[in-house]
């Protein structure tokens, strides 16, 4: 992602900045979503895995990027802490 547009983008919600899901998260987030056990925050189930994904500072929000195209809608956010309460 072109890092202009990534020092440009927030959080819709918290207007936290946001930065790269690093390869470890995407990794343990996507095992996750495989084992259906993550949803978004319409609560939908996530069922696609990320390819790319922006999370918050505070490290409790990510947002998918599709096609490099980032989707900040809230209610599509996925709430990562859903992470530690699986493990």
């Amino acid at each position: 992602m072109d890092r202009k547009l990534l020092d440009l983008l927030v959080c819709p919600a918290t207007r936290q900045p946001l930065s790269p899901l690093d390869a470890q998260g995407l990794d343990a987030l996507n095992r996750a979503i495989a084992a259906g056990m993550i949803r978004r925050n319409d609560d939908c189930p996530q069922s696609e895995a990320l390819t790319e994904a922006l999370i918050t500072r505070d490290r409790k929000t990510v947002y998918r990027v599709d096609d490099g195209i980032p989707v900040l809608l809230v209610e599509e956010g996925i709430d990562f802490t859903q992470l530690e309460r699986s493990a």
